[in-house]
């Protein structure tokens, strides 16, 4: 199976309610698709959402960086020769980690059909059903209560509390959020880099002593405080999750060598794919630590892709938070993974197992 070409693609999907976090508010997923050509017919799907606060991408340096640099690169090699392709992938560019992790998961799937086999089961097997947490956004007090409530009721077994833009406001809703949650539901803190660390060691201190038992805190100071991070690990007793500071395999082992954080969270467009994702997977597993799978505001074709990757590394991922699909107004995808609240089932057909995808505005160019 060679590749031969590809397509470009919009792909936009309302959301059910805005996502709000300390660094962006967002009311709708719109990713660019890429479509994998091949002479055996086969199709690679892959997704690249624009994510400029977090990764530098938007739609132009994505769309530019997959038709230009990226694609060209490997348009005529083997999809057998998988760690040629993920090496070509990582070179034709610096940076660009969401376009390369679009590529990465069109060819990860081209190369589970070829082998006639699901994506998970190529990358090692493991259980096709995961379950995801919910994220709860940002806003105010009653609002995010009532949404942790209702999460609960749709069965969601951990919450992602989004915080960060207002420190004493901020306690005030994890409280509540607590209060009224307690014993039903774990919860995870995700303060998206809105908090220093003297501020965050004195908030969880408060928290603590109040009673409030936290699952683990995410990111609470700047993606370059690698120091902030290192002071609040080594002072609270709630895990320490990193997420923007650990985009690859050097700042992940540069985490874990300084004891700068309990949890590393992958996610496929911070790693670039599958292929830098693998190695942070190793790291981790190598200083005794776990890992979060993560991901943007993507729909299942990208999400399905690290669901895939989840449950073939589960004896280190052992945290899932994949509910972008979720977070829609509707699945664009047909065939491949299920996303049904909290439960997320990967399908049992070759690769992602994507029949097709519908609303595709195709990119001319």
């Amino acid at each position: 199976m060679k590749i031969t070409g590809f397509k470009l693609a919009k792909l936009c999907v309302p959301l059910i309610t805005p996502f709000k976090t300390a660094l962006r508010t967002v009311t709708k997923i719109e990713d660019i698709i890429l479509l994998v050509e091949t002479d055996t017919g086969n199709i690679g799907y892959g997704e690249a959402p624009p994510t400029a606060v977090i990764t530098g991408d938007t739609h132009g340096s994505i769309i530019d960086a997959l038709r230009y640099h990226i694609m060209p690169a490997i348009i005529g090699m083997e999809v057998s020769d998988l760690s040629a392709i993920t090496s070509t992938i990582q070179s034709a560019i610096v940076h660009n980690t969401n376009a390369k992790a679009a590529a990465e998961i069109a060819v990860y799937d081209l190369s589970a059909q070829a082998q006639n086999q699901p994506l998970y089961k190529m990358l090692g097997g493991g259980s096709p059903a995961l379950s995801t947490d919910l994220t709860i956004s940002l806003d105010g007090v009653d609002k995010m209560v009532a949404d942790s409530l209702l999460a609960i009721k749709q069965g969601y077994k951990t919450l992602k509390i989004k915080v960060g833009n207002n420190i004493e406001l901020d306690i005030k809703r994890i409280r509540e959020i607590y209060k009224h949650t307690k014993g039903r539901v774990g919860l995870i803190l995700d303060v998206n880099q809105g908090w220093s660390a003297e501020q965050t060691v004195k908030a969880l201190e408060a928290l603590e002593a109040s009673g409030v038992k936290l699952d683990l805190i995410e990111q609470p100071v700047k993606a370059d405080d690698i120091d902030g991070m290192q002071f609040i690990t080594q002072r609270v007793s709630t895990p320490v999750m990193a997420d923007e500071s650990a985009f690859n395999a050097a700042q992940v082992r540069e985490l874990l060598e300084r004891k700068a954080c309990d949890i590393i969270n992958i996610k496929l467009m911070k790693t670039g794919g599958i292929s830098n994702a693998i190695k942070i997977a190793n790291i981790a597993e190598d200083f005794g630590a776990k890992c979060m799978i993560g991901c943007m505001l993507e729909t299942s074709i990208s999400v399905s892709a690290a669901a895939h990757f989840a449950a073939a590394h589960a004896d280190i991922i052992t945290h899932i938070d994949l509910d972008g699909p979720v977070l829609g107004t509707f699945d664009p995808v047909e065939g491949g993974t299920t996303f049904n609240g909290p439960k997320i089932t990967l399908g049992d057909g070759p690769g992602l197992g994507i029949r097709a995808i519908k609303n595709l505005q195709y990119i001319e160019g």
